[in-house]
């Protein structure tokens, strides 16, 4: 053995996990990044908006709690429903590989040595890792190469509705604070100005957790953010004037 070869280091690199829990981890992260996203953008929305129509702090207040609340219980509905259906699905798709693997066993092995062989091994030796595969776990291995499904990490829908609602409540009350406790001249612009930061602060986890651009996903979200405070709050100064 060469020292070049010696000195190569065997295994997962740092940055890359392979343990079968982190693609998991990985979505849960993602989740809360925009679920906080969407309560900063959705509330900083409304309470801007109500503040072009008034400077009535407790009509600001209640506009903004009053978004609070009806946006995470949507993000908790929505997702709940969302992940109870795939869930649903799975569960179904893992009944169905289980009765073939009790009623025909041959035909599943052939079926999975057929994917494997499609990826490259040559037939005898994808047959042989079908063996050995099945001989471990049968339903796992079936499940991982047909349907891309692992039996043992199987979507939560109360975790993700929690996670949702939770991380949607706390991006939504960062707008909703900043107005109410920042000074009615300096209100707008304090208001604005931290849900900027507040943006660019997600946009910049959600590229890193991807593994993309950093500075496109922070302008894009900023953007977005700023685009939608100035819609919100160009209609409630109009409707503030006419009312």
């Amino acid at each position: 053995m060469s020292t070049e070869s010696a000195d190569v280091q065997v295994g997962p690199h740092d940055d890359e996990p392979h343990d079968g829990g982190f693609a998991s981890r990985l979505n849960w992260l993602r989740a809360a990044v925009l679920g906080a996203n969407d309560g900063i953008v959705s509330t900083a929305g409304i309470v801007v908006g109500v503040s072009g129509a008034t400077s009535d702090r407790t009509q600001i207040l209640v506009a903004g709690v009053a978004g609070l609340v009806a946006g995470a219980m949507s993000m908790a509905t929505g997702e709940y429903v969302s992940v109870s259906t795939q869930r649903d699905s799975e569960r179904a798709l893992l009944r169905k590989e289980t009765r073939e693997l009790a009623e025909m066993p041959e035909e599943e092995l052939v079926e999975l040595a057929e994917i494997y062989a499609a990826k490259g091994l040559e037939p005898d030796l994808a047959l042989e890792v079908a063996r050995q595969l099945t001989a471990h776990d049968a339903l796992g291995a079936h499940a991982e190469a047909e349907l891309g499904i692992d039996p043992d990490a199987l979507t939560d829908p109360w975790q993700a509705a929690w996670a949702s609602m939770v991380s949607f409540t706390l991006g939504a009350l960062l707008p909703l604070l900043t107005i109410v406790l920042a000074p009615p001249g300096a209100r707008l612009g304090v208001t604005v100005g931290a849900v900027l930061v507040a943006l660019a602060l997600t946009g910049w986890a959600s590229a890193t957790l991807g593994r993309s651009p950093a500075g496109r996903a922070v302008v894009r979200n900023v953007a977005g953010g700023l685009l939608a405070m100035a819609v919100t709050y160009g209609i409630g100064s109009v409707v503030g004037v006419h009312l």
